[in-house]
């Protein structure tokens, strides 16, 4: 077999080498070098190519300049979970004295990330009072390296405008960060409205089935580091691990992901596996397709919900009421995503009896699956959360967050209802 044909034949979308060891066709930990001096431009990151796992392997790179492409970047980083992806990210940007800027509308862990485990290493984790690009501004100052939104907020369903809040960063000389996880780039692609770096936890919507757990770091290539060379010395002065490479210079619109492949993942190894990327590469290939009838599922699933008589309220952006309505259709095309809430009626006990008497819907803390799942934040992602903060962040005692499935509309639309009757009649009963 010609060494060209060994590089398509392992899935390593490269261009083909006559390198005798460039490319494996099995599964390793390492890579095996032709020479001193070779493995020593490797090491040096002077030339491409494989040398340990824990750094990139042929199949994860396959992953990598698929995301990147979905996304619209120059190169990504693919690594074990969505929060190593959000952590590498953070730490790449922002070091002991700086801090970083937030909506303050975030996913449980995410919280717990920027409010307990970055300030102990020094970084601050500053919220603003809302998403409003005005209140972000606010709170940005000299020691600022980063503003950081998710595109819908989890669970809250608050649609940030990246487009603004792009602007707000970009005056004040810092990129903008989006987890862009709930929206998935079929519905959203943050780089095209300014945002610089985009995270996903590829486990959910990317991957789609709930079997593998991964995450990305997609760059923009846009973000002008050499401009801003005194706040972000560690892209644009020599780096002494690496005998003195500057990264813009050595990598040019790639510097970002190339620091943060030679930092952040080769030191600290939040590694994925190849054969978690295989896993979520097989996803890849259907989500759009599976993106359009979760986003059909979910209207239907809402409309239904507000019709109810015991549902006190429901959050979802395609409705033309909802105060995110009008972004949802800048940056949504006017549909909603397929993860809403909805405030069951009765509070916090209605909503944990509606949650256990969940028959097809699954009881599970992730989204983005192909089968509808069910979380009751209160009690379970959101749990660690302050009271004030939980209501920042947009969760109340009675919230159902439900991620739409893709199977039969009216089998998810009859275990909503059985189990909406089933809570009623309990409360009802207590309340005798």
């Amino acid at each position: 077999m010609k060494r060209e044909t060994m590089a398509i034949h392992a899935g390593y979308e490269s261009e083909p080498t006559t390198k005798a060891v460039a490319v494996p066709i099995y599964q390793t930990a390492a890579y095996e070098f032709e020479s001193a001096d070779h493995g020593a431009a490797l090491f040096n990151l002077e030339t491409p190519g494989f040398r340990y796992s824990r750094i990139s392997n042929p199949t994860v790179a396959v992953l990598e300049r698929r995301v990147a492409a979905l996304e619209g970047g120059v190169d990504a980083l693919c690594v074990a979970s969505g929060q190593a992806a959000l952590n590498y990210a953070a730490l790449n940007v922002a070091g002991m004295g700086q801090n970083i800027v937030s909506v303050p509308q975030l996913y449980g862990t995410t919280y717990t990330l920027f409010a307990h485990i970055l300030p102990g290493q020094g970084i601050e984790v500053r919220f603003a009072e809302s998403d409003s690009p005005q209140e972000i501004e606010r709170i940005i100052d000299e020691n600022t390296r980063a503003v950081f939104c998710e595109s819908i907020g989890n669970p809250a369903g608050n649609i940030c405008d990246i487009e603004a809040i792009a602007a707000v960063a970009h005056r004040r000389g810092v990129p903008l960060i989006v987890d862009n996880t709930v929206a998935s780039p079929i519905l959203l692609r943050p780089m095209e409205y300014g945002a610089d770096i985009v995270v996903h936890s590829l486990t959910k919507f990317m991957g789609g089935h709930g079997t593998t757990l991964g995450g990305a770091v997609v760059d923009s290539g846009k973000f002008p580091w050499r401009d801003h060379a005194d706040k972000f010395p560690t892209f644009c002065t020599p780096d002494a691990s690496y005998h003195g490479l500057v990264y813009v210079d050595h990598f040019g619109d790639a510097a970002f992901i190339a620091r943060c492949r030679a930092v952040q993942q080769r030191n600290t190894g939040a590694v994925l596996s190849p054969l978690s990327a295989f896993l979520l590469l097989q996803g890849i290939e259907t989500v759009a397709l599976r993106v359009e009838r979760h986003v059909e599922n979910a209207r239907t699933v809402a409309k239904f919900l507000r019709a109810h008589p015991n549902v006190e309220s429901v959050n979802y952006a395609g409705f033309a009421d909802n105060p995110y309505h009008a972004l949802a259709k800048k940056y949504l095309g006017g549909a909603g995503s397929s993860l809403l809430t909805f405030e069951v009626r009765g509070g916090f006990e209605a909503a944990k009896h509606f949650y256990d008497r969940l028959a097809l819907i699954k009881r599970l803390v992730n989204m983005g699956d192909a089968k509808s799942l069910a979380c009751h934040p209160a009690s379970t992602t959101h749990r660690q959360m302050p009271i004030e903060q939980q209501v920042k962040a947009g969760i109340t005692p009675g919230m159902i967050r439900i991620s739409v499935g893709v199977e039969h509309i009216e089998d998810i639309v009859g275990d909503l209802d059985q189990a909406l009757a089933a809570a009623s009649a309990i409360i009802s009963h207590a309340a005798e």
